[in-house]
């Protein structure tokens, strides 16, 4: 591994093009054009650095200057901050253009920066649908304001530019985000692919339950085999023959959240499947009491066994509303 030293003059030497990105509330997971201004010396710091912990103030720290980010509200002189190297990382190069799937982890281009997210919706017309985890927001993009998101750390990019094998390195939540015929359903859901299902009998409504699907059958059904439910003697997973409107792909992989709000709508993990509910308190210690409207229960989860709602809806992922009635 390179020393700090040893970075500063790889990769943010004067007048070095960067992204920059912020630990305040509201910009996580968002990253700014700039250039490397200069080193800054321990002498020059500010007393806000000075009162530092030692393993702070010991960092190596650049003054840079954002392209976009103004000091004034003319806009007329950049805003120049001081900057630890992990905050900073070289400017991706650019790439070629490319179609995104629902799923995909990317970057879109909004406030004057590049801002984490996760394509929920690929419409018609090209444009994109992006989740940003942080805000718990979704918008529209179209394709040239988005890139594949990548991680930068010791000095390579994951994934890699110029990777052609990308595509199937990347862990694939959904089969299929199209809406298809009755008589595709087949490709809609192969063979082995993971999904969750859902059941109609009462005590399981507004549960989801992962499985793999084992075969597409003569009758437009489907033989699931579930991954947690066992059968009645408990010598196999549990398979049960399921028709389409009770399947679906696995949700996107949208991240974990610090936290969760009252109100908000929410899939619990219990008696081994996910449960609709809304966060009716929030907990000491990062839990959560959820109440399921179809049951009429109110029980008590930790911050891991929750996930945000999504709908699968004609062939798309919808963000649930803001609050389920109680």
């Amino acid at each position: 591994m390179e020393t700090e030293t040893e970075m500063l003059n790889t990769y943010f030497s004067n007048g070095a093009e960067v992204e920059i990105s912020s630990d305040e509330d509201g910009f996580r997971g968002s990253w700014y054009e700039g250039i490397v201004v200069r080193p800054i010396q321990k002498k020059q710091r500010t007393n806000k650095d000075d009162d530092d912990d030692d393993e702070s103030s010991n960092k190596l720290r650049v003054l840079v200057e954002y392209k976009t980010l103004m000091a004034d509200k003319k806009g007329k002189r950049p805003l120049k901050e001081a900057m630890t190297l992990v905050q900073l990382r070289p400017r991706p190069p650019p790439e070629r253009r490319r179609k995104f799937k629902v799923s995909d982890e990317v970057d879109a281009y909004y406030n004057d920066g590049w801002w984490e997210g996760v394509v929920m919706e690929v419409s018609s017309d090209g444009k994109y649908s992006v989740f940003f985890r942080g805000t718990r927001d979704q918008l529209e993009f179209e394709e040239s304001r988005i890139r594949i998101h990548r991680e930068w750390a010791n000095g390579e990019w994951t994934p890699p530019f110029g990777d052609e094998g990308e595509e199937k390195k990347r862990k694939e939540k959904l089969v299929s985000t199209e809406t298809k015929p009755n008589n595709e359903a087949a490709e809609i859901f192969s063979e082995g692919s993971l999904v969750e299902v859902s059941s109609d009998e009462e005590g399981f409504e507004g549960a989801w339950f992962v499985a793999t699907i084992v075969k597409f059958l003569d009758n437009g059904n489907y033989l699931i085999e579930y991954q947690t439910l066992r059968n009645n003697d408990d010598t196999a997973f549990l398979q049960e023959e399921t028709d389409r409107l009770h399947i679906r792909p696995r949700p996107p992989d949208i991240g974990s959240f610090e936290s969760f709000k009252v109100l908000e709508e929410v899939d619990a993990l219990h008696n081994d499947g996910w449960w609709v509910g809304v966060i009716s308190k929030v907990l000491k210690g990062q839990r959560y009491k959820v109440y399921f409207k179809a049951s009429n229960e109110e029980l008590e989860f930790k911050h891991a066994d929750i996930r945000l709602h999504l709908d699968w809806t004609n062939g798309k992922w919808v963000r649930a509303s803001q609050a389920l009635k109680l």
